[in-house]
């Protein structure tokens, strides 16, 4: 009697332990299933480390950005004015602290090579950098230099702050009529902390210097 009864404990111990899964190659396949998913979740958080929101990695504090239609073949000109009265623009493409980073001259030696295969881009855009910070008046001019469609051009003008974080402090748009036609886009002042100040868009002449 007593032997059954061990017997009987020892088998019910068994299926407990069967149950309750300590069974050591069940335990071993545990223990691999929990390091691959480790592994994966680490493999995660390298791939896409988690960076300092809105942190844009650029050598310039502000960049200006121009933009009309695209495939056009009208030319648009950029001209910055700083602080100390330095313009930047086609032919003078860096000062002490802008520098014109693209000029666009619509379609004309627009090309790009994607795939092999050389094809026109269509992306009309102009793009100036503030690399450094000057405090003072900064002037935004746009000058239609010369057209092919002989009419009026709808042209964006946005201001963005690109350091510590990216912010947009201007948007607009500047319609200019026909060739020559030469208008203040936005002016404004960089205060010496860094932030902007006095946006108008007052005229000013810089392309009759």
């Amino acid at each position: 009697m007593t032997i059954q009864l061990n017997g009987s404990s020892a088998a019910a111990a068994y299926r407990t332990k069967r149950l309750t899964g300590s069974d050591p190659f069940t335990d071993l396949l545990f223990n691999v299933l929990l390091g691959f998913i480790l592994l994966f979740f680490i493999s995660i958080i390298f791939l896409n480390p988690e960076a300092d929101a809105g942190k844009i990695d650029i050598e310039a504090e502000y960049v200006i950005t121009v933009t009309w239609e695209d495939y056009s073949a009208d030319d648009i000109d950029t001209w910055v004015e700083d602080p100390e009265g330095q313009v930047a623009f086609y032919k003078k493409r860096e000062t002490d602290i802008l520098h014109l980073d693209r000029d666009d001259r619509g379609m004309l030696n627009d090309r790009i090579v994607v795939e092999g295969k050389e094809i026109d881009n269509p992306l009309n855009q102009e793009v100036l950098a503030l690399r450094g910070m000057m405090p003072g008046e900064y002037t935004v001019n746009l000058h239609y230099y010369d057209t092919e469609s002989y009419k009026a051009v709808p042209v964006a003008v946005k201001v963005a702050r690109v350091n510590p974080v990216y912010e947009v402090v201007y948007y607009g748009t500047t319609t200019l009529e026909e060739k020559g036609t030469e208008k203040t886009a936005v002016r404004f002042t960089v205060l010496p902390d860094g932030s902007i100040d006095n946006v108008n868009r007052l005229p000013k002449s810089l392309v009759a210097r």
